[in-house]
């Protein structure tokens, strides 16, 4: 059980709650979700308390965390997609924080797990519809008849444009959680072959050291992947956002 690969995504109950025949229980998941918000907010909160004029290093990251998702907003949405920092921030973090504990051996990944992300993803798409409607009316709709296309072809245009919108948050979700799961699973292989390998004698243990070379350099891998599946998340939330603002471009 050691080195099973899968064994660390097991959802365990922690404390059982059932009411009403239905299950609420506090899981491994769900601390590790509370673990991933009381970090990212106490290290958010810790490092800006201080407030100085000139930034401290700690306080310099981030600042560096707000610009470079600001940034990212204003680039895709324009200054008017700003109105939606608060919940573009919230996600970059939460899903930041989320990877990089994944990386410490015997916690949980919570982002390895696709209920966690396609709930991320309705968050963003339930948004963009909402704020969409309420905005612009039935002018959202002009989302999908894209402008300049001929009247004969919305026929056709208009389908698919309906099919690839509904497949954002399947699309979303998916990629964030693909990555982490084969990522982790990849590494937890390697890991085993080195722990099998060293205990065959000195012969395994000379041949142990090819994937423990594997294990540190994916180890790096999985800590550059854990911010770029956060970067991408990121900014495709900003990319679909615009579209709450401007439907008809």
């Amino acid at each position: 059980m050691a080195n099973d690969p899968i064994h660390q995504f097991q959802i365990q109950k922690l404390f059982p709650i059932e009411v009403g025949g239905m299950d609420f229980s506090f899981t491994n998941s769900s601390l590790f979700m509370v673990l991933t918000v009381a970090a990212a907010s106490a290290f958010l909160i810790f490092t800006t308390s201080g407030r100085g004029l000139i930034p401290s290093r700690m306080q310099s990251i981030s600042e560096m965390a707000y610009e470079f998702v600001a940034g990212m907003l204003r680039s895709s949405a324009g200054t008017e997609g700003m109105r939606f920092f608060p919940l573009v921030f919230s996600l970059f973090m939460f899903v930041l924080v989320a990877n990089l504990l994944g990386m410490f051996p015997y916690f949980f990944t919570v982002t390895s797990h696709i209920i966690v992300t396609f709930m991320l993803a309705m968050l963003v798409i339930s948004t963009v519809v909402i704020y969409g409607l309420m905005r612009h009316g039935a002018k959202f709709f002009h989302l999908f008849t894209p402008a300049g296309v001929p009247s004969a072809l919305l026929i056709i245009v208009a389908p698919i444009e309906v099919v690839s919108f509904l497949s954002r948050p399947i699309s979303l979700s998916v990629r964030l959680f693909a990555n982490m799961l084969a990522g982790h699973i990849t590494l937890k292989v390697f890991a085993g072959f080195v722990v099998s390998m060293g205990a065959a004698g000195a012969v395994g243990t000379a041949g142990a050291i090819l994937p423990l070379g594997m294990t540190v350099a994916i180890t790096a891998l999985e800590f550059l992947v854990a911010f770029l599946q956060a970067y991408v998340f990121t900014v495709l939330t900003c990319m679909y956002l615009n579209d709450a603002l401007h439907p008809s471009h």
